[in-house]
């Protein structure tokens, strides 16, 4: 008698599997730059296995954010099982939890945040309600002894906390989890504590390095917009030429591909960032000056243009080009920052700086990117408040 052939063993629950990798791979490249395959391989079946659960790659991003969302609800729901008789306790837990969240699992904080404009209008809008809702109650527990603040401005310090511990994503710091941890407790406390309802006025608020009017610079700032609105991979040539008023193929007359359009975008974006760094060195003499003036310069520049924006969400595209000068002009500014930290924080590790330089500047991408309140005159003034409290300022 022939032995029957040995079955495959099966995960216990593939689906779940299926919904992680998914999620890391939509997190770290993007929803439009993971194919169906990728999430296969990663989770080690075929992609035929991966249909056996999903109808498309478009309902595996919906019910990998909402599983995401369960997995924030669960966080709150387990630090909040503190008694209520205690609130110092429940922020305490509810801070430790979330940071820990963010480490192990980052993409609980920022998956539908990176990819919503991947969802229908019905599911962005079921997401929004249930964000909204977990967000409603961190901001109660986080700020129970803050009388000084309104409602809208607890809520702003719970979406920067989601952002915080969001921002481990950003980056490829290594750092061991334990200093990490820390480190993240340590800057969400700060956030709790901002003054946001003292929020001093920007007194820079001038555009630095706009550049000369052109039918080139019309192109980018047609490109610029419509990529933040509708998402880099949504847009076409012809769609930019028609906003300028000239055909897709005389597009190409300026630039050789959409590509090229985004790397120039991050060009213009980063040669503002400097212009508004030498012109804020020019104007202080230390470096907690210096870094404040920073603060002011990029809160500038990324809500007066999309230009800032448009480049950070287009992160994974940007890196897959030859476009190292924009890349090296990128990291030479945001190193500046950290050795700023360092300078301010005697005896930080370069490490811990960099988690809190990205921390800080993940609150401001986030809330351009979500649009919150962008209408809203003082959010300016209340981002920049917000990033200096989280570097010590």
């Amino acid at each position: 008698m022939t032995a029957a052939p040995a079955r495959s063993r099966r995960h216990p629950d593939r689906r779940r599997v299926l919904l992680d990798a998914a999620a890391a791979l939509f997190a770290e490249r993007g929803y439009a730059r993971v194919s169906v395959a990728d999430v296969a391989r990663a989770a080690g079946v075929t992609a035929p296995g991966v249909y056996r659960h999903f109808a498309d790659k478009q309902a595996l991003l919906a019910e990998t954010v909402m599983a995401r969302v369960d997995d924030l609800q669960a966080c709150t729901d387990g630090a909040l099982s503190v008694p209520a008789t205690d609130p110092q306790a429940q922020r305490d837990a509810l801070i430790e939890a979330a940071c820990r969240m963010g480490l192990h699992r980052p993409d609980a904080a920022i998956l539908w945040r990176w990819n919503g404009v991947f969802l229908s209008d019905e599911q962005n809008a079921h997401v929004r309600r249930r964000t909204g809702e977990i967000l409603d109650r961190w901001a109660a527990a986080l700020t129970f002894d803050r009388d000084d603040l309104d409602a809208r401005a607890t809520r702003l310090i719970a979406w920067a906390v989601l952002s915080i511990v969001g921002s481990t994503s950003a980056h490829s710091t290594r750092i061991p989890v334990g200093r990490a941890q820390a480190r993240l407790v340590e800057l969400v406390r700060r956030t709790v504590a901002v003054p946001l309802g003292d929020a001093p006025a920007l007194t820079h608020t001038t555009l630095p390095g706009t550049p000369a009017d052109s039918r080139r610079e019309e192109i980018l700032d047609a490109a610029s917009d419509l990529f933040e609105r509708r998402g880099y991979g949504h847009v076409g040539v012809d769609e930019i030429g028609e906003a300028v008023g000239i055909t897709g193929p005389s597009v190409y007359k300026h630039f050789p591909s959409k590509v090229a359009i985004l790397v120039d975008i991050g060009r213009r974006s980063a040669a503002r960032l400097e212009a508004g760094a030498m012109a804020a060195r020019a104007v202080t003499e230390t470096p907690a000056e210096f870094l404040g003036a920073l603060v002011e310069s990029y809160v500038t520049v990324i809500g007066q243009t999309p230009d800032l924006s448009v480049a950070f969400n287009n992160g994974p595209v940007l890196r897959e080009t030859d476009a190292q000068d924009l890349l090296a002009v990128q990291h030479h500014y945001v190193r500046r920052w950290v050795t700023l930290v360092t300078e301010i924080e005697p005896g930080l590790a370069p490490a811990e700086a960099a988690v809190t330089v990205h921390a800080a500047l993940s609150i401001v991408n986030d809330a351009v990117r979500m649009r919150r309140g962008r209408m809203r005159p003082e959010l300016p003034a209340q981002l920049a408040c917000l990033m200096r409290g989280v570097l010590g300022l």
